[in-house]
């Protein structure tokens, strides 16, 4: 009777130095995978009422989920002996994938570092200057990292290989024209980068800012680190880029304040009582407390002409939009006015046109002066 020989595997193609290595690898992938949901748990209740460690736990969940286990693997590797088949080019992967989840794990901590300012200074508040300030200096900065973050990470794997580094000491060696040369190509990613710092610094715009730029009105709605794309009060959005913020002039009207002094300008007639308009005026502002906020309102002669003068009324609101709607709400109630109570004073031209031979008498208003004009 013959004993059944069993037949090959695929365990009896791999090298049993390979094989002890690879089991202790899975074993710890898995003791640091456990480790890593212990540590989440109790991280997660330290940081429950900490904005900026909650937002960091909650960022790097993602990559720790690689980083943890591929750090593991590279200790393993590190251990293994030398003369093991391929075991340096498994070496060198493995610690270009670290690098790799590393800046992954480095950029997540920014955006956490990002987040948390954000909430901790929110937009949605009716003076949110501040928090406009701080949350526009926190997202430049927060792509500038983001940017240093992925250099240093890219180089580092770049580095990780020989002819790389080669390559990078010859071209530092001749780095003269080749400097210029990528200076010149580079200008519009690195004015813009400059740019943006100083915008993070010195604040010209900021986000929610309302602002007039190309004769547009519109709010900040995004920075990023190239362009800044405005919100048009019409839905629509224009994108500028960063240096045109720091090269060209615009108008900001929240810069230091939301408060604006509106006006309205209206032509009438020279004999509508001014002091009757004055108390109108006023009287119009007080019915509308949800637009003007108290501290201007005035109704002045601008402008004189023959036939007419002008009256500007100004009236101030806590920020632009409310201010439109002042505006308007103020010229329609004024015309309404003077169209019910004083229609004769509404601008308007007067003659009297006669077909006899003698002169013929224009007359501009009620009262005004008689011009004499040759027969035609």
């Amino acid at each position: 009777m013959q004993l059944a020989i069993p037949s090959a595997t695929w365990l009896d193609n791999v090298p049993l130095p390979w094989l002890s290595t690879l089991m202790v690898a899975v074993v710890a992938i898995g003791v640091t995978l456990l480790i890593r949901l212990i540590g989440l748990v109790i991280l997660r209740r330290l940081s429950k009422n900490l904005v900026f460690a909650r937002q960091l736990v909650l960022r790097s969940e993602r990559p720790t989920v690689w980083l943890m286990p591929l750090l593991a693997l590279q200790a393993v590797w590190t251990s293994a002996p030398d003369d093991l088949a391929l075991i340096g080019t498994v070496r060198h992967v493995n610690g270009m994938a670290v690098v790799a989840a590393i800046t992954w794990l480095g950029f997540q901590c920014v955006l956490a570092l990002g987040d948390a300012i954000a909430i901790k200074h929110p937009l949605d508040l009716e003076d949110n200057l501040n928090a406009r300030r701080i949350q526009t200096q926190a997202k430049v900065l927060v792509r500038c990292l983001n940017v240093v973050v992925l250099i240093f990470g890219t180089g580092l794997i770049l580095m990780s290989f020989p002819p790389v580094r080669q390559i990078g000491a010859s071209l530092l060696a001749s780095a003269g024209l080749a400097g210029l040369a990528a200076g010149f190509a580079a200008k519009p990613v690195l004015g813009n980068l400059i740019a943006g710092l100083q915008i993070a610094i010195s604040q010209p715009i900021r986000l929610d800012d309302v602002v007039i730029v190309e004769g547009e009105w519109g709010r900040i709605e995004e920075i990023s680190g190239t362009y800044v794309v405005v919100k048009i009060w019409d839905e629509r959005r224009m994108v500028v880029p960063l240096q045109y913020f720091i090269e060209k002039p615009f108008q900001n009207w929240t810069r230091s304040t939301s408060s604006l002094i509106g006006s309205v300008f209206l032509w009438v007639d020279y004999s509508v009582p001014l002091d009757v308009l004055r108390e109108e005026a006023q009287r119009v502002c007080n019915d509308i407390p949800q637009l003007w906020d108290g501290r201007v309102c005035v109704l002045q002669v601008t402008e004189t002409s023959e036939k007419s003068m002008q009256l500007r009324i100004l009236l101030s609101s806590v920020d632009s939009s409310r201010s439109w709607d002042a505006r308007c709400h103020m010229r329609e109630r004024l015309i309404t006015f003077i169209n019910q109570h004083y229609p004769q004073c509404l601008p308007q031209v007067r003659a009297e046109v006669s077909t006899k031979s003698t002169p013929t008498e224009v007359l501009s208003s009620e009262n005004a002066e008689v011009v004499r004009q040759p027969p035609v």
